[in-house]
């Protein structure tokens, strides 16, 4: 080989070096027996299932005023666990309620049968095809999580879920679920001027307009919807009792937080699970009890 025919050989070699390290990679395999729970992180070209070495602990016990919803996903988890068919689930409502705690609660109680939960942010979903095809052989059973939800106009990762959910000739394997929580039941913003685009026939029907069905097209490919709903001041205060239960506070040290609990919750503009689960943290640690 001439000196001039290797010399170009090699600016090409380094060329492609240099290409591969700025092109997208598929994601690297983890140790799987490192967690129960991981993490997908992509830091620039790179990406990577990250162990989470602290899961939170938290069981079904713990959580309170939510039995409905609770069995709804408790029952859909267990049948994927089995392999039995289960739905992709979305879990909306209120703020604060337990939509993310029920799933960690899950991921908690079926782990010793093998389930897995790996959490992907929004902005990683464009990946969501590389991420099933990398789990698609092992033997546990995968919930892909995403938290909170939702998506503004032209986000890539809208089209990627989308298509993993329902639609594409490259679905999800029978060893995966996507679970996600989201305040708001749509999924992307929607504007008043989009009610114009609603057609009636002569027998009175409504039906949506092009732009409507677009953006109510994501959830409904979601085979179960949870609802959550803001909780009564009876619900609030039987949920913070729970939590003071939790931290070793007695019956009559709980009845005489009540009049605090409210205070609290009023003062945050919110009755919700977490409003509860934050008063009782602070109420035990002013006491001297350990947290969690």
């Amino acid at each position: 080989m001439s000196a001039s025919l290797e010399t170009l050989v090699a600016r090409a070699e380094r060329l492609l070096e240099r290409l591969e390290a700025v092109l997208p990679q598929p994601p690297v395999a983890p140790d799987w027996s490192a967690s129960i729970a991981f993490r997908y992180r992509r830091r620039g070209a790179r990406a990577a299932l990250e162990p989470v070495r602290h899961v939170s602990p938290i069981r079904l016990a713990d959580l309170r005023e939510v039995d409905a919803q609770k069995e709804r996903l408790v029952r859909n988890t267990a049948q994927f666990v089995a392999g039995r068919s289960a739905n992709n689930a979305l879990l909306t409502g209120a703020r604060g309620t337990g939509k993310s705690s029920l799933i960690k609660a899950c991921l908690n109680e079926f782990a010793p049968q093998g389930l897995r939960l790996i959490e992907v942010d929004k902005v990683d979903l464009v990946d969501l095809p590389d991420l099933v095809d990398l789990v698609a052989g092992r033997p546990e059973k995968f919930i892909v999580y995403c938290d909170d939800l939702s998506f503004d106009e032209g986000e890539p990762g809208y089209k990627a879920l989308k298509s993993i959910l329902d639609g594409s000739v490259a679905a999800a394997t029978a060893n995966v679920l996507i679970y996600a929580t989201s305040n708001r039941r749509h999924l992307l913003p929607e504007y008043m001027k989009e009610n114009l685009t609603y057609t009636h026939t002569e027998d009175g029907e409504v039906h949506p307009g092009e732009v409507v069905e677009e953006k109510i097209s994501l959830s409904e490919r979601f085979g179960l919807w949870i609802s959550f709903y803001p909780f009564s001041q009876e619900e609030y205060l039987a949920i913070v009792a729970q939590w003071l239960h939790h931290f070793g506070l007695d019956d009559e040290v709980i009845a005489a937080a009540r009049q605090e609990s409210l205070v609290w919750a009023l003062e945050r503009g919110s009755r919700s699970g977490r409003v509860a689960y934050q008063f009782a943290r602070d109420y035990a640690g002013r006491l001297g009890r350990e947290g969690l």
